[in-house]
């Protein structure tokens, strides 16, 4: 599972970041996420499923790094 980010659709609410401090941030320039570790380890699978899933304007993603090779 790799997590992506998209800065463009971030509305900088920090829910991320507040729910997973050890994933992700915000940028100190316009508070949009910053993924700090792309490849949770798999422990984390359902915090990050959290997340993604709580994300209000829907800027994170989830890739199936099985699926995807």
């Amino acid at each position: 599972m790799r997590i992506e980010a998209d800065p463009e659709v971030c509305v900088s609410s920090g829910m991320c970041a507040l729910a997973a401090p050890d994933l992700f941030d915000q940028s100190d320039d316009d508070g949009t996420v910053v993924v700090l570790r792309s490849d949770p380890p798999p422990e984390r699978f359902p915090a990050v499923r959290g997340v993604v899933g709580r994300c209000p304007s829907r800027a994170l993603k989830l890739v199936d790094t099985v699926a995807a090779g």
